[in-house]
């Protein structure tokens, strides 16, 4: 099992904890930002394929901020693979 944590850029949350084992997503914990839908995010992306995370989640925006969490979190997931 791998365990990281990614100091988030340009987003509320402040870090994101993963753990990935086999290639796939074990968990994920957003320290910080809107707390339900991080969540809920959390909670999709648990069991899925790193590479499939990061497809559905690469380059969305919030407010015109250039990133998401959701981007955020595929950013830190392409640098564990």
């Amino acid at each position: 099992m791998v365990k990281k944590i990614y100091k988030t850029i340009g987003v509320c949350s402040r870090n994101i904890i993963i753990e990935i084992e086999d290639d796939k997503v074990k968990s994920v914990d957003f320290q910080g930002g809107c707390d339900g839908n991080l969540q809920g995010i959390s909670l999709l992306v648990a069991g899925m394929k790193i590479n499939d995370v990061i497809e559905r989640l690469k380059g969305i925006d919030c407010n015109g901020k250039g990133t998401s969490c959701p981007d955020q979190l595929a950013k830190a997931l392409e640098e564990i693979i």
